[in-house]
């Protein structure tokens, strides 16, 4: 884990490596303010998606934590400023990093408000059928029920393909000349000038990208098995998403009976394009469910 963060944390928040029985994840914590009357009621873990990382949901600490709720964010194994091997691709196998997100669970000490965007939420859905015991609901933003798009198939191919002959910084260098990527989250895309997204870019594991670049064109449906769990489940999504188009996100809704939120005006990643709707479409919802 770096010393040197390519991004502060937002306001209010700290970063640490938290300590956990499968070993230190570089993490963005952020709590409600005492000093201003506020609560707590309830601990969020946030998974984020393929090339992303914690940083992903920086604007939404400060207007959950002025709803009552302690914000976690995390860098998966490999991500960005957790550590991993760099070879490999074994240890990035989906179950070992679901039972990293329940060990992360665990090291927090209670039950918690589970959310995954993209490829965390297929991360997330995994440990959830492992056990569901550490969490009081699950939300799964912009992330369906099997593979991705053949058309986000095709982008992540080119980037394994990329990979498995050049270096990161090569990599970096040769999508800057072809034009920002979209929808999957490529390096040039997220929230950040271009030097911080270089740096988180090159503090990913080649392994990580190259396994779960696979497991994003090779996931099954697990949706039945996932609506066989007793927890409150939530789809939200933007209202447009090229990685998995909407009414698909809305028909995986409907099999897990769960409360569904589409935020007017994003796309893949809500949490950046909108914020503030995103972060109020999720406090209604836990605080729908009444305290832990």
């Amino acid at each position: 884990m770096t010393s040197h963060p390519a991004f502060p944390p937002p306001p209010g928040a700290r970063a640490y490596p938290l300590r956990t029985s499968r070993g230190e994840f570089a993490v963005v914590d952020s709590s409600p303010s005492p000093e201003a009357g506020v609560e707590e009621r309830g601990i969020v873990l946030m998974l984020p998606g393929f090339t992303g990382s914690k940083e992903d949901f920086r604007l939404l600490h400060e207007p959950l934590a002025q709803r009552g709720y302690r914000v976690v964010a995390v860098d998966g194994r490999g991500q960005h400023e957790s550590d991993g091997p760099l070879e490999d691709e074994s240890a990035y196998a989906q179950r070992e990093l679901a039972r990293d997100v329940l060990a992360q669970a665990q090291a927090l000490g209670g039950p918690v408000h589970l959310v995954g965007h993209s490829l965390g939420g297929q991360i997330a859905r995994a440990a959830v059928l492992i056990d569901h015991s550490p969490f009081v609901s699950f939300t799964l933003v912009s992330s369906g029920p099997a593979e991705i798009s053949v058309s986000q198939q095709q982008r992540v191919k080119l980037l394994r393909d990329a990979l498995a002959v050049m270096s990161m910084a090569e990599v970096w260098e040769a999508i800057q000349a072809m034009g920002p990527p979209e929808e999957i989250g490529g390096p040039a895309r997220g929230l950040g000038d271009q030097d911080q997204l270089r740096r988180r870019w090159l503090g990913h594991s080649p392994a990580q990208l190259m396994a779960t670049g696979r497991q994003l064109c090779t996931e099954p449906d697990r949706v039945a098995e996932l609506a066989t769990i007793p927890l409150p489940f939530h789809v939200l999504s933007g209202a447009h998403d090229d990685t998995w188009p909407v009414a698909i996100l809305d028909d995986m809704a409907l099999r897990l009976d769960a409360h569904r939120t589409v935020i007017t005006g994003a796309e893949h990643s809500p949490n950046a394009d909108q914020p503030l709707p995103t972060a109020h479409a999720l406090a209604d919802f836990w605080d729908g469910l009444g305290r832990m």
